[in-house]
């Protein structure tokens, strides 16, 4: 929150500031009440649309020093909560040509391969599983795991489900859809937990899409819905 003059929200997207004037003629139960209501109301509403626009961002500006971009057919798979583990994985010529196939299953339309790349998030789950300890993974918010190897918060996720889908794009499996930048939504001010997600581009209707993965256990396909809805819904387990 700002000082009394105003409120402050702070998001991934940046600062949002809105100034409320003070009225010497309004009484606190009255009009400067409802206008402080609506004012909270807008600056919401204003924070949700920057989260948003977060996907307008290359998707790999979503890496940093903490969080490795993919480099040709190796993804570096993050968990213990915030990538404070890395480990790298080679897509053989084999698991190229699963995921191809497991793509080419959507090609028909938009909405086929949104449900293409459900499977696709949870093909890869299973196939690094062994390497990375992740096969018992639990989904959604499970702070006591924080640190534990194989064990992955929405920060790990959205990496991981980036990465992969990086790799489907630049090997051309990808036909109605971009990748976009991940998203981060909820600050505690909305009485949300923050989370974050993986997206990717419809690129005909231009209109973005949540690739989540957070909410389930390994290996099972992840929640998929339009970044508007994603961007407005509170987790179960939040």
């Amino acid at each position: 929150m700002g000082n009394s003059d105003g409120l402050t929200l702070s998001g991934a997207g940046g600062q949002l500031r809105l100034s409320v004037e003070k009225s010497r003629h309004r009484s606190e139960t009255g009009g400067s009440r409802r206008l402080g209501k609506m004012a909270t109301v807008v600056a919401l509403l204003g924070t949700l649309a920057g989260c948003a626009a977060q996907a307008d961002n290359d998707a790999f500006s979503w890496y940093n020093d903490n969080r490795s971009a993919p480099k040709g057919n190796r993804v570096y798979v993050c968990h213990g909560f915030g990538c404070a583990y890395r480990t790298p994985v080679d897509f053989s010529r084999r698991d190229l040509n699963r995921l191809k196939a497991i793509l080419a299953q959507g090609r028909r339309s938009p909405q086929a391969e949104r449900k293409a790349v459900a499977k696709a998030v949870a093909w890869q789950e299973k196939r690094v599983a062994p390497l990375v300890g992740s096969a018992d993974d639990i989904g959604g918010l499970d702070m006591q795991n924080a640190g534990k190897r194989g064990q992955m918060d929405c920060l790990d996720e959205s990496t991981n489900t980036n990465s992969l889908l990086l790799v489907a794009e630049n090997h051309g499996y990808l036909k109605h859809h971009k990748v976009s930048s991940p998203v981060a939504r909820g600050f505690f001010l909305d009485g949300r937990y923050p989370h974050a997600t993986a997206t990717i581009r419809e690129v005909e209707s231009k209109k973005v899409f949540a690739i989540d993965s957070w909410p389930e256990s390994n290996g099972k396909p992840p929640v998929v819905q339009p970044l508007t809805e994603w961007m407005a819904s509170k987790p179960v387990s939040s």
